[in-house]
């Protein structure tokens, strides 16, 4: 029996771009592929958004699997669309993923970072729906509102976090996890400045 596995093409907007694409291919022919469905979800969308389109971007990652999601953009640079985009999509998998968590460490980090304006008004503290109901506020903006300012709350709130995970296991006193903390920590941070560094590229029109 064959173990070959076969990953079901996305139904995003603009798809006649790469749904074409069959087995193995030139990198350069999927980066474009990537690149193109990037720019149809936040460049071509923004005149027919609509409240369907703007839920459907969020759930983006629920309703085609990361996976799908990964094939397509894990693999663009940071500065490109595609990669700002995944660090979107991977900020709000792990938030849905332990919503319970990410709200204690959203939590903690606000005492620790100041809370940039563009992430205020959270509840007092935030519970795990409030927390779920920020990120798919903050993603939303792929569609309507402006990208950049998207991709500075996204960074606002992946800074916060982290500072919060490290507070967390020195609050708590965990034993044993403190490089496993520091390490992930570390990721959470990078997310944070890559977001960040993709908002600026944005606002002077050179993130393609």
């Amino acid at each position: 029996m064959s173990t070959e596995r076969h990953h079901h093409r996305p139904r995003l907007p603009g798809a006649q771009h790469f749904e074409a694409i069959e087995g193995d291919v030139d990198p350069a022919t999927l980066r474009e592929a990537a690149d193109r469905a990037a720019a149809a979800l936040v460049r071509g969308a923004r005149d027919q958004a609509d409240a369907a389109l703007v839920a459907r971007v969020v759930h983006l990652a629920d309703s085609e699997g990361l996976e799908t999601l990964a094939e397509l953009w894990s693999g663009s640079a940071a500065d490109s669309l595609a990669g700002a985009l995944w660090r979107l999509y991977l900020l709000r998998s792990w938030v849905y993923a332990d919503p319970r968590t990410a709200a204690v460490e959203f939590d903690r980090g606000r005492h620790h970072v100041p809370v940039a304006e563009v992430i205020s008004g959270v509840v007092e503290p935030p519970g795990p729906d409030e927390v779920r109901a920020l990120v798919d506020q903050v993603l939303s903006g792929v569609v309507v509102g402006d990208f950049a300012d998207t991709l500075f709350r996204a960074a606002a709130f992946a800074r916060v976090a982290s500072a919060g995970r490290v507070h967390r296991a020195s609050d708590d006193e965990v034993t044993g996890a403190s490089y496993d903390t520091d390490l992930s920590a570390s990721r959470l941070l990078t997310l944070a400045d890559q977001l960040e560094r993709a908002a600026h590229l944005e606002l002077t029109g050179a993130l393609g």
